[in-house]
């Protein structure tokens, strides 16, 4: 603390070297703790890490808090972070020596928006590979983000709590970890799927068996581009 009471200024390397004390001290008791490293000043980098990131910033009831969030998780005060279904873990590093404990409860997506999903993606998606890395339709972009039948959730769909003394409705712990989830979805964006209890290869299960039913359905008719059978025969001089 400083002369007058408040924190004492740290750097942004003092902070980092901070956290990875910390880090280092935590491994110790649990080696299994996952702590979000940001390299450079991106928190995301894929199509899913930045589609969550986006999608959070977009409401107007998180875009003047979640903002606070940014230096923390970027200055690695996000000691572990752990994502299963409907629940993300933390650790997060304050100001004081202790930690916070960070538990955000996100619902799962309802059977029938799941249904819309898959049925809007009408054989638009090839394969895992491609879900994965967001290589998909532009148009499919709008169906998994828009806010009526999409799949990333709305602030009415996220409930969080955070063992820090901040009396704010979003403290810049439960933003860090929010903003850590959008960094964690760049190493493995299935892990997406497992919060909002979803089947991913499902997804592509469905749209590669909608291809084929649309295959089937036009193999007995005759194609324009087919040439008839009399002009094959002339062609060849039969």
């Amino acid at each position: 603390m400083s002369y007058y009471g408040y924190p004492k200024y740290e750097s942004v390397a003092e902070k980092k070297e901070k956290a990875m004390r910390a880090i280092k001290k935590l491994k110790k008791k649990n080696p299994d703790i996952e702590p979000v490293i940001i390299e450079g000043r991106t928190i995301a980098k894929s199509w899913w890490g930045k589609a969550w990131n986006t999608n959070l910033e977009s409401y107007a009831d998180y875009r003047n808090r979640i903002a606070r969030g940014k230096s923390y998780v970027c200055n690695y005060a996000v000691l572990d972070l752990k994502i299963s279904k409907g629940l993300v873990e933390a650790i997060v590093q304050g100001s004081r020596a202790k930690p916070y404990d960070v538990r955000i409860a996100i619902d799962t997506l309802d059977g029938k928006k799941w249904e819309q999903v898959t049925s809007l993606c009408n054989h638009r998606i090839d394969s895992l590979e491609q879900l994965i890395e967001g290589k998909f339709p532009k148009a499919l972009e709008v169906l998994f983000t828009e806010r009526d039948y999409g799949m990333f959730p709305s602030p009415k769909e996220i409930h969080f709590d955070c063992s820090c003394p901040d009396w704010a409705s979003m403290c810049k712990h439960v933003a860090a970890v929010l903003y850590g989830v959008g960094a964690r979805l760049d190493q493995d964006p299935m892990l997406f799927f497992e919060l909002r209890n979803l089947d991913g290869q499902e997804l592509v299960r469905k749209s590669m068996e909608q291809k084929l039913e649309s295959m089937l359905r036009n193999a007995g008719k005759q194609s324009n581009r087919e040439i008839p059978d009399e002009d094959i025969s002339d062609l060849f001089g039969l």
